[in-house]
């Protein structure tokens, strides 16, 4: 290659593997000619062993078809372009063990970064191992930053569940509105236990209160069977306003609600959480709390890129809370 180009070695080198020491335009362009005229074909592998990191982001989600995961990953595949990297996903299905073995896979791979995406649990039993990991992986100049709350001091970005949720109580409150019928995921979910809470700490100031709290699988899925039970059970009339965890499961709600005879929003209340995509598509349109999923995925992946050393700041990016036709303004 270099004989071709008609360079040392090292300049060679130095264009080839994208060096930060400077080529001069015209000894460039002659690499760049005689690469493509043999057809030369940069190994990953040695240029990662001898840098210590290949260009790559890796992104752990809980679930790709998932459209609050999707969003997100939109936003990191923005960064990691603009960071000369590309991203590789793997899928966790809310399993510590198949989280772990991801991780641990992943290093071999020498990624610049890990993002690590779905909620943390408070019983997760592989908790200390994935942080002894991920540490062990900043040590070796390695990036890791959670897109979800933060384990272990390690850096994060991640949805103000809590403060949002509050938001969303409130504001059904005002709307008249006063029983809540909670669906949503397991007890464990950091997540889910952040937007409970915040819901009733919204609620109450109001003279509203959680009635009721049904759990499921965290999808639509789950949504409609958390809602028919209610509906089969009768427990359904303790509640004006049915809060579902997330977006998805809301859907998989006013699904179930129709199939039982009730008509969402206008017979009960139906509210969701993240504002996807298909919130605003469904009838009638759901009330939910908007988060900039996407910046969320964007800022983590900055973060974990651009920083010098280990991140460890906790950013918590705020919602906001959207009313539609889902939650109209209550009749006494």
């Amino acid at each position: 290659m270099a004989a071709r180009a008609g360079v040392s070695l090292a300049t060679a080198s130095r264009v080839l593997n994208d060096s930060d020491r400077r080529v001069g335009r015209e000894h460039r362009d002659r690499v760049l000619r005689a690469a493509r005229e043999l057809n030369y074909r940069t190994d990953l592998s040695a240029q990662a062993m001898a840098r210590g990191s290949a260009p790559v982001l890796a992104l752990l989600v809980s679930s790709i078809d998932d459209p609050y995961f999707s969003a997100i990953a939109a936003g990191v595949a923005e960064s990691a372009h603009a960071h000369g990297v590309i991203v590789t996903i793997a899928i966790t299905a809310r399993d510590s063990e198949r989280e772990l073995t991801s991780v641990r896979t992943l290093r071999g791979q020498r990624p610049r970064a890990i993002l690590v995406g779905g909620s943390r649990s408070s019983d997760d039993p592989r908790s200390e191992e994935l942080l002894e990991e991920l540490r062990s992986f900043a040590s070796t100049g390695g990036r890791a930053v959670f897109v979800s709350q933060p384990v272990g001091g390690l850096g994060a970005v991640r949805p103000d569940n809590a403060a949002g949720a509050a938001e969303l109580g409130a504001a059904v409150t005002e709307l008249g509105y006063r029983r809540a019928a909670v669906i949503t995921g397991a007890e464990h979910l950091q997540t889910v236990a952040e937007r409970v809470e915040g819901l009733r700490r919204g609620l109450e100031p109001a003279g509203g209160r959680i009635a009721l709290v049904e759990r499921d699988d965290f999808d639509r899925a789950g949504g409609y069977r958390c809602t028919r039970r209610l509906i089969e059970s009768g427990r359904i009339a303790e509640a004006d306003v049915l809060c579902a965890g997330n977006d998805v499961m809301a859907i998989g709600a006013m699904t179930a609600l129709r199939d039982g005879g009730i008509e969402p929003g206008r017979d009960i209340a139906v509210t969701g959480f993240n504002d996807i995509e298909t919130a605003a598509d469904v009838t009638p349109r759901l009330t939910t709390v908007r988060f900039p999923l996407a910046e969320i995925g964007r800022r983590a992946a900055d973060l974990a890129l651009d920083s010098a050393e280990p991140p460890t700041e906790d950013v918590l990016v705020a919602g906001s809370v959207v009313l539609r036709a889902s939650s109209p303004p209550r009749t006494a």
